[in-house]
């Protein structure tokens, strides 16, 4: 996918990118999906296949497929039943894949989006961020790592976690006997909100207020194009002082209709 797509569901508009990682001949280890439910209900999803394991384009792939079908399982009722389907989901993909036993692990970073509310579900390193149009940070997932929990803590700032060498190293995945799923309380969405789900392809590349200067404004396509622009230029072209890390990269970003 070499441009962001954009379509249209819970009253509001959705854009996707996916690509590998520049100069990369494997295949892409993300993977995202989105899942319209029911009216003003749908549920996104960004998976990334764990990197110097086997099979990680294929642990991704079955985490969102579990995903689906235990969506689509539960019929009429999404809303009462979205959240169990969702967990049912993440708990089945975490057996199948731990039933290949060949050490393949994922990912995940799940939203579901109700009328003027959202959830986030997440298990790793792929982050959740929701931002208003002034720029004010509404919520963002802490990253399940040795880094991202001593970001948290205040033992690291931002900059010497961006740049710290066991930024790799992800302490929970699907996969795994240990695997846990942090579920995140409901958000009430405003009218001028951005919700954005990605892999660390985004997150090991741009600093938080960088991201967020991007997608807070404009129209959301051309934000979130301007965002991908900058991720992979800092990939490919190494700066002094700029984080580097070349790597897959997925994108999805969510604004209510009229912004």
């Amino acid at each position: 996918m070499e441009q962001p797509d954009a379509l249209c569901i819970s009253g509001g508009l959705v854009v996707v990118y996916s690509s590998r990682c520049p100069g990369k001949e494997s295949s892409n280890e993300d993977a995202a999906a989105i899942y319209p439910v029911h009216n003003k209900v749908s549920v996104l999803a960004v998976a990334d296949g764990l990197g110097g394991v086997r099979a990680g384009e294929q642990a991704s792939g079955l985490t969102l497929l579990a995903l689906r079908n235990a969506i689509d399982r539960i019929g009429n009722d999404p809303k009462e039943l979205l959240r169990s389907a969702i967990l049912d989901g993440i708990e089945d993909a975490n057996r199948n894949i731990r039933q290949w036993g060949i050490g393949s692990a994922s990912t995940l970073a799940v939203v579901e989006i109700q009328g003027n509310t959202v959830r986030p579900y997440h298990a790793g390193d792929s982050m959740i961020l929701v931002c208003g149009g002034r720029g004010k940070v509404k919520l963002q997932t802490v990253s399940h790592s040795p880094v991202g929990f001593a970001l948290e803590s205040g033992i690291l700032d931002e900059d010497e976690a961006m740049h710290h060498e066991d930024r790799h190293l992800v302490s929970n995945v699907i996969g795994t006997p240990e695997m846990r799923i942090e579920i995140g309380s409901t958000l009430k969405f405003k009218p001028r909100d951005t919700l954005l789900l990605a892999s660390d392809g985004l997150f090991d590349n741009l600093h938080i207020d960088e991201i967020v200067d991007y997608i807070r404004k404009g129209p959301l396509l051309k934000s979130v194009g301007g965002l991908i622009d900058e991720a992979k230029t800092r990939m490919i072209n190494r700066q002094a002082g700029l984080p580097s890390k070349p790597d897959d990269l997925t994108v999805l970003a969510y604004r209510p209709s009229g912004r």
